[in-house]
């Protein structure tokens, strides 16, 4: 049976959850798209439901519901509508080794995306967010994700203390040079590209360090990001 009232049960929450505190109070956030589907579904991780447009090649084997394409495309968050939506359960837990990446004030959502992204990629086992930092299951951070927000840890944190192994501080200009590889369990620790880190909590890290430039004042906080796992990592991969 095709869904063809806008008053849907689904839809409606669909709805709401593009609004930060319904992500909050529920526990849950929407993805849209087959290939953020086939990405949690690598991850092992299923959906608590998904609504595809109506005739889609799919739905009867993957036990999806139809909803008439212009119900669809009215709560779609992308600028063509997708044509498949998903609801899922987030995932918080603890920040865990042995190479983590903290958040502190990072509040764009595409930055955390793309932070989430290159954890995944150069093997973090987990992105932890401090206070300031943008939703990292916005839609905007979920699909600058591309996926990884399945494949990766999140975890919140207010302090020092709540980050496994040894807090390294990413200072523009500040400290020594970042030389990987890094040994042992350790959390690379970035701050919003106005404001950086607070000095109390400077205080706490264990290193403080920068990527060393060969011009420029800083980089993109997802771009030092970035680099610095691929630093911190680089002769593992190699």
């Amino acid at each position: 049976m095709t869904i063809t009232s806008p008053t849907n049960q689904h839809l409606r929450e669909i709805r709401k959850l593009a609004r930060a505190p319904a992500r909050r109070s529920s526990r849950r956030f929407v993805v849209e798209g087959e290939d953020l589907l086939a990405a949690a579904a690598a991850a092992g991780i299923s959906p608590l439901y998904v609504l595809c447009v109506q005739g889609h090649e799919s739905a009867r084997d993957a036990g999806w519901l139809e909803v008439a394409p212009a119900l669809l495309a009215k709560v779609s968050a992308l600028g063509s509508s997708a044509r498949v939506i998903g609801v899922f359960e987030q995932r918080f837990g603890l920040a865990s080794g042995p190479l983590a990446v903290a958040l502190w004030g990072v509040g764009d959502p595409g930055n955390v995306g793309t932070i989430i992204r290159s954890a995944h990629a150069f093997g973090a086992s987990a992105v932890a967010l401090g206070p300031g930092s943008a939703d990292p299951y916005g839609p905007k951070a979920v699909r600058a994700s591309m996926g990884a927000i399945f494949a990766v840890e999140i975890a919140g944190f207010t302090g020092i203390a709540e980050l496994p192994g040894r807090v390294i501080a990413l200072v523009p200009g500040a400290g020594a040079p970042l030389a990987g590889p890094i040994e042992g369990t350790a959390t690379l620790l970035l701050g919003g590209e106005r404001e950086g880190l607070p000095a109390e909590l400077l205080a706490g890290c264990h290193e403080v360090v920068h990527i060393a430039q060969a011009a420029g004042d800083s980089l993109n906080v997802a771009m030092a990001a970035t680099v610095a796992l691929y630093e911190a990592t680089r002769m593992a991969a190699a």
